[in-house]
């Protein structure tokens, strides 16, 4: 089995050192970037399982980056910046990163957000489910391929812990799932229940079940949590 390739994009050199020594002794083969036009070349340059984003890289922002990869790819990102609060997170799930990391971190902490997130958009992509299909309100989804159609039958583009998120629904539906239950059926680890994570997250799966003018199928229980409020067919 081939090891997971990881791009790291970060400008400090000792730490950049440090992060990929982490990772290439727990088995990944790492690219290190220190620029955008160095992504950029190691990104075009072969297969890349997951992004290790830096925020603050001089010239283009990792923010910059983020936007401009998800223009191109759903490969799985993760944030990684001496700023972490609250609201930092909340604009990593905007942009649509995986997951967000703040600096400083250890090995062990990095090497456990990989794993997640990777396992998150790989082995379970690749696993077939006992109901490898579902739909709700005209939507279909495809478990063994993880993919989202919409009623005109377009397929809709999710990141690792939305398509995660939307699962989480469709296991649960027309029953209110809090919201600290919903971060441990989605594996979300961007944050907690403290935080607005989760809630960033649910409004950016929302806005992609919009279909027309028709409002997306997950409503708000004020003070609860959420829930997917429609039948789901399995097949």
């Amino acid at each position: 089995m081939t090891a997971p390739s990881i791009l790291l994009v970060e400008d400090d050199p000792p730490l950049r050192t440090l992060t990929a020594r982490a990772l290439q002794e727990n088995g990944y083969v790492v690219r290190p970037a220190a620029t955008a036009p160095e992504m950029w070349a190691t990104f075009d340059a072969g297969p890349i399982d997951l992004i290790l984003l830096d925020i603050m890289l001089p010239g283009t922002s990792g923010i910059d980056l983020c936007q401009a990869i998800r223009r191109r790819s759903e490969v799985p990102i993760i944030f990684i910046s001496a700023k972490g609060s609250e609201t930092d997170r909340v604009v990593g799930l905007e942009l649509g990163a995986d997951d967000y990391l703040p600096k400083p971190f250890s090995s062990r902490e990095l090497v456990a957000r990989v794993r997640a997130v990777l396992r998150r958009g790989g082995s379970e992509k690749r696993r077939m489910t006992p109901s490898s299909r579902a739909e709700f309100d005209g939507w279909t989804v495809d478990f063994s391929r993880r993919e989202l159609y919409s009623p005109s039958g377009a397929l809709v583009s999710l990141t690792g812990a939305e398509f995660d998120l939307l699962s989480s629904f469709l296991g649960h539906p027309q029953r209110v799932i809090a919201r600290e239950r919903l971060i441990e059926l989605s594996r979300a680890r961007i944050g907690d229940s403290s935080d607005r994570s989760i809630d960033v997250l649910v409004s950016r799966l929302r806005r992609k079940l919009t279909a027309g003018d028709k409002a997306a199928p997950i409503i708000t229980v004020r003070g609860v949590g959420y829930m997917l409020n429609t039948p789901v067919t399995r097949s």
